[in-house]
């Protein structure tokens, strides 16, 4: 399959429109079909929403690839990559190369699943009023949620260099049905992209209701308010990180497992998981079990966690206990299930954020900050901070303890400034290079330096 950025456009969105057209006996075969004939009743929008949601659970994105990578190319020695895939051990060594495929088709999928969003919103007028603005905001989260991970993953970080100058990735905000040199596009900057993503989650927030009746895994107001939690928190605006989280957390959708271990569990986590990636044994593969998880536990055992990493948490912390071994080695047990749901993001993130955000802004908007770190804490069976021990360092540190291995190392230590190992926050190998089949196929696109 020939996997340039002439084709990842069109794949998308014949994957979608073809989706659309499942089931219909009277289709005459082409090669192509226009969405006016693919998308004409609200069923055909509704499968392709359905396909949209299929895209964004492959195992290049949140299926798996978009949080490995970051807690690959982020790690200094917590995890050792001991496997035998090239592509991963590149990533780990913070050498990636131009052909390396895993981070192709990151970039391949992410756009497929951009275009399919873009095809259900095009077709928002053979919707029906009442449900017109939940499809839209549904399709608008994947479209959001798609280019921020593009853009913290192939661009420099919000606050390295000057935003308004430095190159994100493309913006295509229509369904691409044919190839034309109009579909060779040039990079936007990080902060037009920025500007969409915001777009995209707020009008996605305004929309969505609390609950999806047709259960989890969906987009819901919630979910949208927690990533733009992280979108400006990423922009280093605490005020509005501060009120996104404040808001998810006061909505009463959501609640803390009582352990901590349970929030990692299919049939107790339904309180606290905002957003899941479903896995069943029908559908989708959890990627995280394959690379993080023991042969125990149906995985590769190749991300090992190394003692030096477990030593942060305190003897009586029950997230430095959740692990398990297998021979020598020592693995997370936060993907033990093979089937099992894939966490995007949980309500302890949103105590985190808020309570950072707090600090910084001398404010206690919800709660006092050293109240939002106790309660994570507690639930942890970890010791309380006291008022003098609450420093930023101290929630950084509490961040990592917490959110090990889901994908959010990375994009903080750059959002922070911090080393990875003698590696500075701000080195051309912390960002991925644009696949060399894009830049071979289209002379618009602009290599990041050092590539």
């Amino acid at each position: 399959m020939n996997r340039s950025i002439k084709n990842w456009l069109f794949a998308g969105v014949t994957t979608a429109l073809v989706t659309a057209c499942a089931g219909r006996l009277d289709v005459t075969p082409t090669q192509s079909i226009e969405a006016s004939q693919a998308l004409a009743t609200e069923q055909d929008v509704v499968i392709t929403l359905t396909g949209t949601y299929d895209g964004l659970s492959d195992v290049e994105l949140y299926g798996g690839a978009i949080q490995y990578i970051s807690e690959l190319l982020g790690n200094n020695r917590d995890v050792v990559f001991a496997g035998t895939y090239s592509t991963l051990s590149e990533i780990s060594q913070h050498a990636v190369t131009t052909s390396n495929t895993v981070i192709r088709d990151f970039w391949l999928d992410g756009y497929s699943t951009i275009n399919r969003a873009n095809t259900v919103l095009s077709a928002l007028d053979k919707v029906s009023a009442a449900n017109r603005g939940n499809i839209e905001g549904q399709a608008r989260f994947i479209r959001g949620v798609m280019y921020f991970e593009l853009v913290k993953a192939f661009a420099k970080d919000w606050s390295d260099g000057t935003a308004t100058q430095n190159p994100g990735v493309p913006i295509v905000l229509t369904p691409t049905q044919s190839i034309t040199e109009a579909d060779y596009r040039a990079r936007n900057t990080v902060a037009e992209v920025y500007t969409q993503v915001l777009d995209d989650l707020t009008k996605a927030e305004a929309e969505l209701p609390e609950k999806q009746a047709n259960g989890t895994g969906f987009a819901t107001k919630g979910a949208a308010q927690a990533m733009l939690a992280r979108v400006y928190l990423q922009q280093k605006n605490y005020a509005l990180a501060r009120d996104a989280a404040n808001r998810v957390i006061t909505s009463g959708t959501y609640a803390l497992t009582g352990n901590f271990a349970d929030a990692f569990s299919d049939a107790t986590n339904q309180s606290e998981v905002i957003f899941r990636i479903v896995i069943s044994e029908q559908d989708g593969i959890n990627d995280l079990n394959t690379f993080f998880a023991s042969s125990l536990n149906q995985g590769r055992g190749d991300i090992r966690l190394q003692q030096a990493f477990l030593q942060l948490y305190e003897a009586n912390d029950t997230r430095g206990q959740f692990t398990n071994k297998a021979s020598i080695n020592t693995f997370t047990s936060k993907f033990n299930d093979q089937f099992g749901d894939i966490p995007v993001v949980r309500l302890a993130e949103m105590y985190l954020i808020r309570a950072e955000a707090n600090l910084r802004l001398n404010t206690a908007v919800g709660a006092a900050p050293l109240a939002d770190i106790n309660l994570i804490r507690s639930r942890a069976k970890a010791t309380p901070l006291t008022a003098a021990q609450l420093t930023l360092d101290a929630i950084a540190r509490e961040r990592k303890l917490e959110l090990a291995f889901e994908g959010q190392l990375l994009p903080e230590l750059k959002r922070n400034g911090t080393a990875v190992g003698t590696t500075p926050a701000t080195a051309n190998n912390l960002v991925l290079p644009i696949p060399q089949r894009e830049i071979d196929t289209n002379k618009s696109l602009v290599q990041n330096a050092g590539y």
